[in-house]
């Protein structure tokens, strides 16, 4: 029987139920007596069992069998869950999301059998829950020897003809060339990041002669957990290991020596053992066939499964989110000819064209409505991996931490959603470390030693709001205003006159930080960095409001969708240019003498509030404008509490338009977002509000 076709679902269903897992065993830790959520979680285990074991995933079988052995002696009241029992209970959810994630990448479980947590469900079962010192180590010690345990992700590949030649050289001069193996801890957000500076570093030692996997790949994150890098150096072995091991994030670092001949002949080893692999294979194959006539037995609890399966299939379906991109880019191109048929100029038009012209927008109009709607996802998809993530900070960080949150059933656009998690795991960590004091300290402070996070979404107009609160300690300015003098990026002169949020602001500068040391979760001053850098690639803004020793809140405002939206088209000079509709407050005509100079910069007076104006034709360099004309149309914009003006040539008027990207080769281009197709067929630049103010 052909299994293969049922590895997606397989692998979707899997992930849906170690999620409710996470969830339940999050509330069973603080209600150790809930029959009803013991009952749950044995149910989902049960079905998870039986899942594996149709597919023939025997490891996975084996470990949930042995789970179900646990929850079912919880279930008799043998023994009460308590927080080491869960802290194991947790262990084989990451070993069977391991399991899932193998399944997804190779297609098989892969070789772990995870024996030592098979053996800590055996002795709960065997002592009524009654677990040795030995079972309940500390959690780094464990994590530590899982570490050494796991294979490598990469296969160690031998350097071509250019780079045996280039070991050759070294050796003659004397240099040490060696292989590195560098294993991330698996828990590592930004493993990319983590590689930048391995890289850094080893700049510093020497020369990085082959990456595997690629350099490229590496920057883009296409890796477990593993790579390798062979490196010529004149330090030794040593102070290599020293230096890497250093990095934070990094479990395991591997420094072996070598030479061509040791490369010759790891390939003679690595021919002999893939010939050994392929008759395996084969072998394989043949019992395959053998017993393809057997059927495998079905239970009746299979068979009901099944049947709530179909009623619920019924009701949802899955689809893949290429087929979603595609059908949003045919509604695109609808809009599209229908602005040109709207723009096209008769003598007189028909009030038969002119009909046809208004149904045809209002049938795009629904068909882009209802598109969207299809492409939303409730943010509590992202929302619900965070309270286990709080719960294990806290631990780590022996600190009492509630994550309250609200809004989980607002919703995002797809392509914002599956880009907004890290983001949000930066903010609520920062949020764990930083915000929230150790006992004592919120002791002194007169402070309950259990502190809250609060993580809220919500819908404003054409945005959606994601709030992350603590009740911690709040930014200390004085401190950030202090690290901004010492870094040498203001005078203190110049850092005095600050207000608080351009202060606060300088937080978002790449790797700038207050922590006063390093550590696992934060120090490096990547975290708000990489939080603003994503959030305004999604056309989004962050702001933060705090108070020194009552706590801070991060306010994200994100858009409700990427693709279609509606704009200000607007004139400077010749070139025409798009104005997102949801940052536009208002549009004004002003005189020259309205136009005063503060600190050598333009500025106006409206409704009592001094707004910065950006004459668009200087910013963005377009020749032949009219820049001394005595009136101006300017067009106000908001990012966050503050408002800008633009000053521009004329208005066209607002349109619906769609967002095509700029393509590869004009990437990453300031103050430009996007661009769009005119009724005429031209290309209008969709311009980048929060990068111009």
């Amino acid at each position: 029987m052909d299994l293969s076709q049922y590895l997606e679902i397989f692998i979707d269903e899997s992930k849906e139920h170690l999620q409710s897992l996470n969830e339940s065993l999050l509330v069973l830790e603080n209600n150790p007596e809930d029959s009803s959520v013991i009952n749950e979680i044995f149910r989902v285990a049960h079905t998870l069992k039986g899942m594996a074991g149709t597919m023939g995933f025997t490891k996975m079988t084996a470990l949930t069998h042995d789970m179900e052995d646990v929850l079912q002696s919880l279930r008799t009241g043998d023994f009460k869950a308590n927080s080491s029992i869960v802290d194991i209970l947790f262990k084989c959810l990451d070993a069977l999301d391991n399991y899932v994630n193998e399944v997804a990448n190779q297609g098989t479980e892969g070789d772990k059998a995870y024996e030592e947590i098979i053996q800590q469900l055996k002795e709960i079962v065997a002592t009524k829950g009654k677990i040795s010192q030995q079972v309940s180590a500390s959690k780094e010690v464990a994590a530590t020897a899982e570490v050494i345990e796991k294979k490598p992700v990469t296969k160690i590949e031998d350097l071509d003809q250019y780079e045996r030649d280039a070991v050759k050289t070294a050796k003659n001069e004397s240099l040490n060339v060696y292989k590195l193996n560098i294993i991330f801890n698996s828990g590592c957000v930004l493993k990319a990041a983590r590689a930048f500076i391995v890289f850094q570093k080893l700049d510093l030692i020497g020369d990085v002669i082959k990456a595997i996997p690629k350099v490229e790949d590496i920057e883009d994150e296409k890796f477990e957990n593993e790579i390798v890098l062979y490196i010529v150096t004149g330090k030794d072995s040593n102070y290599v290991h020293t230096e890497l091991s250093s990095i934070a994030e990094i479990d395991e670092v591997k420094v072996e020596a070598v030479d061509v001949n040791d490369l010759q002949e790891i390939q003679k080893d690595e021919v002999k053992q893939i010939s050994k692999d392929i008759e395996a294979e084969k072998a394989a194959k043949l019992e395959v066939n053998k017993d393809s006539d057997k059927k495998p037995a079905v239970k009746s609890e299979n068979t009901q499964s099944s049947n709530q399966a179909k009623s619920k299939t019924g009701k949802t379906v899955r689809v893949d989110i290429d087929r979603l991109d595609t059908l949003m880019n045919l509604v695109s191109e609808l809009i599209i000819i229908k602005t040109r048929l709207e723009d096209i100029d008769f003598a007189e038009k028909s009030s038969r064209y002119v009909e046809a012209v208004e149904y045809l927008e209002r049938i795009t109009t629904d068909l882009h409505d209802a598109v969207t709607k299809v492409r939303m996802v409730p943010v509590e998809t992202v929302f619900n991996r965070f309270p286990r993530m709080i719960r294990d900070i806290a631990r780590d960080l022996d600190k009492d931490i509630v994550l309250s949150m609200e809004g989980e059933e607002t919703e995002l656009d797809r392509t914002v959603i599956d880009e907004i998690g890290d983001p949000l795991i930066h903010l609520l960590r920062n949020s764990a470390d930083h915000g929230i004091e150790s006992h004592e300290a919120r002791k002194a402070a007169g402070k309950p030693t259990e502190g809250h996070i609060y993580l809220r979404a919500y819908q404003d107009g054409n945005h959606v709001i994601i709030e992350v609160e603590d009740d911690g300690q709040g930014i200390n300015v004085s401190k950030v205003r202090q690290k901004i003098v010492d870094r040498g990026l203001l005078t203190r002169e110049a850092a005095e006159i600050l207000t608080d949020d351009e202060v606060v602001d300088y937080l978002f500068q790449p790797s700038f930080s207050t922590a006063d040391k390093v550590t696992d979760l934060s120090g490096r001053g990547v975290g708000l960095d990489v939080v603003k850098t994503k959030i305004e690639s999604l056309s989004g803004n962050v702001e933060v409001e705090t108070s020194m020793g009552k706590g801070s809140k991060f306010i994200i405002r994100l858009p409700l969708t990427l693709a279609i939206i509606q704009a200000l088209l607007v004139s400077v000079g010749t070139e025409k240019y798009a104005i997102p509709l949801s940052s536009v407050q208002q549009i004004i005509d002003i005189d020259n003498s309205d136009i005063k100079l503060i600190q050598k910069k333009e500025v106006i007076m409206y409704r009592n509030t001094v707004v910065p104006i950006v004459r668009l034709s200087n910013f963005l360099n377009v020749p032949n404008c009219e820049t001394n004309n005595s009136k101006h149309v300017v067009v106000l914009v908001k990012k966050g509490d503050k408002l800008f003006g633009f000053i521009l040539d004329s208005l066209f008027g607002q349109q619906e338009i769609v967002i095509k990207s700029l393509g590869k080769l004009l990437s990453g281009i300031k103050y430009i977002a996007g661009a769009t197709i005119l009724g005429d067929g031209n290309v209008a630049l969709i311009l980048d509000v929060n990068t111009i103010v």
